[in-house]
């Protein structure tokens, strides 16, 4: 089974090229991704590298931009090659089937929002890790 799911941001824009043979649409982007470590330890962030296809490749151009949050379902995928030193380089990305765009807008605005710090609805109040019993 090969199976990943991702949310997280762009660090930059989608980068998109088409393939000469069949002038597919091949885009590329990276999301940071945190990974929380424990409570009172310095949480560290991810950066896998996605790579979408198609139609899909035209609408990541057309509608993400740095920051936006966006949900990434796919399969890992490793390859290598040789730099310009003749070492070999191994690499390891994301292809993916389906990406969801949780924030909207066209390219040119501004994210949605900051999720960090959600809006608490009136009557209820904010939950610490520690706090929640499972």
């Amino acid at each position: 089974m090969n199976c990943v799911v991702l949310i997280g941001r762009l660090t930059r824009d989608p980068e998109v090229r088409y393939l000469p043979e069949s002038q597919m649409a091949v885009a590329t982007f990276t999301v940071a991704i945190d990974r929380v470590r424990g409570a009172g330890k310095e949480k560290q962030t991810d950066f896998p590298r996605i790579t979408v296809f198609g139609k899909q490749a035209e609408n990541c151009e057309r509608y993400l931009t740095k920051g936006r949050l966006v949900g990434v379902q796919g399969r890992l995928q490793t390859g290598s090659y040789k730099n310009k030193d003749g070492a070999t380089v191994y690499t390891t990305d994301v292809v993916a089937d389906r990406v969801e765009f949780l924030e909207w807008g066209d390219k040119g605005a501004a994210p949605a929002r900051d999720i960090s710090e959600p809006d608490i609805p009136e009557g209820f109040q904010a939950l610490e890790d520690d706090d929640v019993p499972f």
